[in-house]
C-alpha cells in the first residue's frame, strides 16, 4: 500500500493526481471526509485516490475542481491518468482513437468498447478476472469521451448478428446495451450496421478489425489477440482491410434495417415478457 507521506508525484500520472488532490484539499482546510461530503463521495474514496489506490473518474474530478476552485486542473489530469491505466499494449490504440477523424470497426463477438454500457463493459472485463473491476470499467468507459470533443470522429460499426444473441451480463444488461445502440439511430456521426446470419460467408471471417483514418497521417489497421494489439500502417494490409470493410458494409443491413433488427432482438429475446418465458438453459 502507498503511504501518503512517501507518495512520489513523479512516479505516475495516478500518483501525481493524488499528490495534487491532497495538496489542494489541505490548502482549502478540508479533511477527506469533509471534501467527500461536499462532492457527494465518501471520505474513504477521497483517501484512496489521494494514495493512488483508486482511479479517479471524470465526474469525481469535475466535482472536486468545482469544490476546491482548481480551475479544471484535476479534470485535465484525469485524462492522462485514465490513459495510463490502460494495458500498455493498448495505450497506443487509445491514442489513435483520440486522433482519428473516422473509425471503422468490424466486430464479430461483442459490441466495441467505445459503445459499451457500464454493465456490459463490467461483464466483459470481469469474465475471468474481477480484480480492480470498478477501476478497469471506468477506464474503458472514459475512452468514450472522444465523442464529446468539439470535432468528434465519425464512427462506423459493423456488428455480427451473433453479438446480439451473445448474452453478456444477463438479460437486463443486454437490454440496456441494445437500447444504447438504438440511442444513436439519429446521430449521423455514429453509424451501426448489423451483418446478418443470412450473409453467409463474408469478408470478415478472419476476425474483428479496426480502421483508423486521419487528416494528415496514413490510415492504420488494428487487430487484436490475447494480451496484445497489432496496429500497422503497412499499405498492403491497409488496402486489403479497406476492401474487406467495403464488402462487409455492402453485405450488412442498412442503418434502418439494422436498427429494426436490434430492436426486435431486444424486445423478443431480452424483453420483460421474454425473460419470464425463456428456457433457463437456452
Amino acid at each position: 500500500m502507498t503511504h501518503i507521506s512517501i507518495l512520489d508525484p513523479g512516479a505516475s500520472p495516478l500518483d501525481y493526481y493524488g499528490f495534487e488532490l491532497r495538496r489542494h484539499r489541505e490548502a482549502a482546510g478540508l479533511t477527506q471526509k469533509q471534501l467527500g461530503e461536499i462532492v457527494n463521495y465518501t471520505g474513504s474514496l477521497v483517501g484512496q485516490i489521494e494514495t493512488a489506490r483508486r482511479v479517479p473518474t471524470p465526474e469525481f474530478s469535475e466535482r472536486v475542481d468545482a469544490a476546491l476552485g482548481t480551475d479544471g486542473l484535476l479534470s485535465r489530469l484525469v485524462e492522462l491518468v485514465l490513459r495510463s491505466q490502460l494495458p500498455a499494449w493498448f495505450q497506443q490504440v487509445a491514442a489513435l482513437e483520440v486522433r482519428a477523424t473516422e473509425i471503422c470497426t468490424f466486430q464479430m463477438g461483442m459490441v466495441h468498447g467505445l459503445l459499451q454500457t457500464e454493465a456490459y463493459a463490467r461483464a466483459t472485463l470481469g469474465a475471468l478476472d474481477r480484480t480492480d473491476l470498478d477501476d478497469r470499467t471506468a477506464v474503458r468507459l472514459a475512452r468514450q469521451r472522444i465523442f464529446q470533443k468539439d470535432e468528434p470522429p465519425v464512427f462506423w460499426l459493423i456488428l455480427s448478428e451473433a453479438a446480439l444473441y451473445q448474452e453478456i451480463g444477463g438479460p437486463a444488461a443486454m437490454r440496456g446495451q441494445l437500447a444504447h445502440l438504438l440511442s444513436f439511430e439519429d446521430d449521423p456521426r455514429i453509424n451501426i450496421q448489423v451483418l446478418p446470419f443470412s450473409a453467409g460467408a463474408h469478408a470478415g471471417l478472419t476476425g474483428s478489425f479496426n480502421l483508423y483514418h486521419f487528416t494528415n497521417d496514413p490510415d492504420i489497421v488494428y487487430t487484436e489477440s490475447y494480451g496484445s494489439g497489432h496496429p500497422t500502417a503497412n499499405p498492403t494490409t491497409v488496402k486489403d482491410c479497406s476492401l474487406r470493410y467495403d464488402h462487409l458494409r455492402a453485405a450488412a443491413l442498412s442503418l434502418r434495417d439494422s436498427a429494426e433488427l436490434i430492436r426486435r432482438v431486444m424486445e423478443e429475446r431480452y424483453g420483460e415478457q421474454g425473460d419470464a418465458g425463456r428456457d433457463p438453459v437456452a
